[in-house]
């Protein structure tokens, strides 16, 4: 089989990757620094950071496939990407509270034999729980919010705050398989032949 790449150091996204092709891949983090990008949408935002990203990793290889994404929840238009502390966690799940939002996830695969790079985004809405001021207290201080676009991870403590989703859940976790799984077989690798 062909040598895959995964270029994040998210263990969401290893997890997932994981689920569809079990340990055959390995990680690689990309030094890429994933800055704002002035006067572009969230979902060009997403597809460029994770071009850039996978980019950045198949310089480091000669031969395989490389897989990245970059994942940004969206609220009335604003970006909210990971609030790395604990106030700004607190500001973003009280901007969310009770409203749908968008996850959007920018995935790239990049064959390095080839040369060929396919680039997608996929956005899921997600339905959010009117939360009080002591939930979003108690919600950070478990210290989930962190390190999670938009301050919730569906994945764990968090599924309590959302009431639906619509569209790909793992899109939400940071990792749609659903095209993930398309793009592979149109490469040639069908994952149900990965043991």
């Amino acid at each position: 089989m062909r040598s895959i790449v995964l270029a994040s150091a998210s263990p969401r996204r290893k997890g997932l990757l994981r689920q569809l092709i079990g340990d055959n891949f390995e990680v690689c983090v990309s030094s890429y620094d994933e800055a704002p990008q002035a006067g572009m949408e969230a979902t060009e935002l997403v597809v460029h950071h994770s071009l850039s990203k996978a980019r950045d990793v198949a310089g480091k290889f000669t031969s395989g496939i490389i897989i990245s994404a970059d994942t940004v929840v969206l609220c009335e238009g604003q970006v909210l990407g990971k609030p790395n502390s604990a106030e700004n966690a607190g500001k973003m799940l009280g901007s969310i509270s009770g409203k749908v939002v968008q996850a959007i996830t920018g995935m790239a695969v990049l064959d390095i034999d080839s040369g060929k790079e396919v680039s997608i985004s996929e956005i899921t809405d997600v339905k959010m729980k009117k939360m009080s001021g002591d939930e979003i207290a108690s919600y950070v201080r478990s210290g989930e919010p962190l390190d999670k676009a938009g301050a919730f991870a569906i994945q764990g403590k968090g599924a309590i705050l959302v009431e639906y989703i619509r569209g790909d859940f793992f899109n939400v976790v940071g990792l749609p398989l659903f095209k993930l799984g398309s793009i592979l077989g149109e490469i040639g690798i069908n994952v149900f032949d990965i043991e």
